[in-house]
């Protein structure tokens, strides 16, 4: 079986859903599943600098991607998106979409433009897709009346978690099955002998909270002498942000985009991994990434998170709060038995809820039906 996966953003700018299509081709391909991933690209150069100020991915991208158009970015949904909405992206995905031949094509995110719309558009075979976004949509006022009917042409429906389940299902009715996001899961992840400090892995966007954590850090770094790793923000932006609540760096190390690799190396490292977003989250990947590294998570009580955040995991404290924030965090830094035993438990839930091999014999059980 030969599979398109679609996705309305750029490879070159990471992302939850530019990660998960990513693992998911990788799963789907160890099952014997041929994948094309159709997405924007944006080269390294001049002008990718002057359209985008985050840190990237500007190279060539792997043979199975094929690149359809540079991105913009986007403020949609409390986030800023890297979206292709070059009309030239058409006449790309047409061409491919008549090259590859696929049996099925899945789709994420399918009411965004320009790539996820043209391509159920376009396409003549069977067609599944994800829903990820969590929260008010406000931008499907124009969407839905506009491009909305193409949701009709979707054979089956895809949500990720319960919240954006209940998101999709309010704009665009129907019948959806919950596949949460897989996490890539090391062969080997040690709960103890660990460096003493904690990582935050995320994009300088305000919902993410960075700077909740960074007006707790004072008190942590004062009561325990750990150190701050900052992944996935851009430097500059983090500079700027300390700068503008008035704080230094004193046991912050930031650290920049970092690729799978890096990323999986870091958290394997860290003591702690603290998720202090203020909402706006459909799942918790970031904390299923740390489970999976055997790192225990201390997550801010939204319901993205609920659903993925338990007990034998981690803690949770009030979104927003950054007091608690550093008490909860002064106290698992202290408590190392109980740590290891979290990051135990983390690992023990990764392996067996969010599993890439168990998702993709899954996914292929829906491409095969719908292909019958």
């Amino acid at each position: 079986m030969k599979v398109g996966i679609v996705v309305p953003y750029s490879w070159s700018f990471w992302g939850g859903v530019v990660e998960h299509a990513e693992l998911q081709a990788e799963a789907l391909g160890r099952i014997g599943v041929d994948t094309r991933r159709i997405m924007g690209n944006d080269p390294p150069g001049s002008f990718t600098r002057a359209l985008h100020p985050r840190l990237g991915r500007h190279d060539h991208p792997p043979p199975d991607v094929i690149p359809v158009g540079r991105s913009v970015i986007v403020p949609a949904n409390g986030s800023l998106p890297n979206i292709v909405l070059s009309p030239r992206s058409v006449r790309r995905i047409r061409r491919a979409l008549a090259h590859e031949r696929f049996d099925v094509l899945h789709v994420h995110e399918p009411m965004t433009p320009a790539i996820a719309i043209a391509a159920m558009a376009m396409t003549n075979v069977p067609t599944v897709a994800t829903f990820h976004a969590h929260g008010a949509l406000g931008w499907m006022k124009v969407g839905k009346p506009a491009w909305g009917f193409l949701a009709d042409r979707l054979d089956a429906r895809i949500a990720v978690s319960p919240q954006a389940l209940e998101t999709a299902a309010r704009w665009l009715p129907g019948d959806y099955e919950i596949v949460p996001n897989g996490v890539l899961i090391p062969a080997e992840a040690d709960a103890g002998g660990r460096e003493h400090r904690v990582l935050f892995a995320g994009r300088q966007e305000s919902r993410k909270g960075l700077h909740v954590l960074l007006r707790a850090w004072p008190q942590i770094r004062k009561e325990t002498g750990a150190r701050l790793g900052i992944a996935g923000a851009d430097p500059l932006a983090v500079r700027l942000l300390l700068a503008r609540e008035r704080l230094d760096d004193d046991g912050i190390d930031v650290l920049g985009f970092l690729s799978q690799e890096d990323l999986t190396r870091q958290l394997s490292a860290a003591k702690l991994f603290v998720a202090p977003s203020l909402g706006g989250e459909s799942f918790g990947m970031a904390l299923t990434r740390a489970f999976a590294c055997s790192t225990p998570v201390v997550a801010s009580d939204i319901p993205g998170y609920r659903d993925v955040m338990t007990a034998e995991a981690g803690a949770v404290f009030p979104a927003g709060d950054e007091r608690t924030l550093a008490a909860t965090v002064t106290s698992l830094l202290a408590d190392e038995p109980k740590r290891r035993v979290l990051g135990e438990g983390a690992r023990r839930i990764a392996v067996e809820r969010y599993s890439w091999d168990d998702i993709a014999r899954r996914l292929l059980a829906i491409y095969e039906r719908v292909a019958a």
